[in-house]
């Protein structure tokens, strides 16, 4: 029985004039896997494969650039100042949700050059993103950020000190809110592809589910974290981003279903 999670030494992989980041290595093996289910997706629609890949050489590059602008906004007062450190995407920090909407953008124009349904390349794509995230996370491990509270569970993280807020200098271990958040992430790639299966939700709509469910896990394991943040009347402004994205998703959801529902009932006999 291991009495902590033990944190990496390094976040870096030297091979001898390159220098490896292990935060953009986990980035680029959740793409690598987000695009091999997307492709299976779009096979399974009898649609070509490529599309995967295709959407990935829009949306990640774009989705990259909206993530880190996410932080940046929301984090305003960690750059000013020091908008040099705004590029350093190596060191962590980036939004997902300004990278969701970023890599819609990118999809959208991807649909209209290829003519492929944007409802449906949306639907293929949402659990292929939860499972990004679910390899993701890890990054944050290797750069060891992103903790919640200290703790003393049996699997609790161990943190450096030069990585520990100030105020938590003589606490040693902490809640690894990037394992809790990449457990959620896998829970959402399952029941996700579960509900696909159903075929009960109206084209568009598993996307939109797909945020409902991101946006639940993602309030309590951003209760939990200690690291810096811009914050609005005393809550962090993810909080409030998320409750607001949360909301309007279930509003999406239930209205969808809501119509589904009518419009079989008025059907003709």
């Amino acid at each position: 029985m291991f009495s902590s999670i033990p944190s990496p030494n390094t976040g870096s992989i030297d091979l001898g004039p390159f220098t490896l980041r292990a935060y953009g290595l986990m980035i680029a093996f959740g793409v690598l896997a987000g695009v091999w289910l997307a492709s299976r997706r779009f096979k399974d629609r009898s649609l070509n494969g490529d599309h995967g890949a295709g959407i990935a050489m829009w949306g990640v590059p774009a989705g990259i650039v909206g993530a880190r602008l996410y932080h940046v906004v929301t984090d305003w007062s960690r750059f000013s100042g020091n908008w040099v450190e705004a590029i350093k995407i190596w060191n962590g920090g980036l939004g997902i949700l300004g990278g969701v909407i970023f890599g819609i953008a990118a999809t959208f124009i991807y649909c209209k050059r290829v003519e492929l349904d944007l409802r449906t390349a949306l639907d293929v794509f949402a659990p292929s993103i939860a499972l990004a995230q679910v390899i993701g996370r890890w990054g944050n491990w290797f750069n060891q950020e992103l903790f919640g509270r200290p703790t003393d569970v049996p699997w609790a993280l161990r943190i450096d000190p030069e990585h520990r807020p100030t105020q938590y200098i003589e606490e040693a271990t902490f809640h690894p809110t990037f394992l809790y958040e990449s457990l959620w992430n896998l829970m959402v790639v399952i029941v996700l592809l579960q509900v696909d299966r159903t075929k009960r939700l109206s084209k568009g709509m598993l996307f939109v589910a797909y945020f409902a469910l991101y946006s639940a896990g993602r309030l309590w394991v951003e209760a939990l974290r200690i690291d810096e943040a811009t914050m609005l009347s005393g809550v962090r402004v993810n909080i409030w981003v998320f409750s607001c994205v949360l909301l309007v998703s279930l509003y999406l959801l239930i209205n969808a279903e809501w119509k589904a529902r009518k419009s079989k009932v008025e059907e003709p006999i």
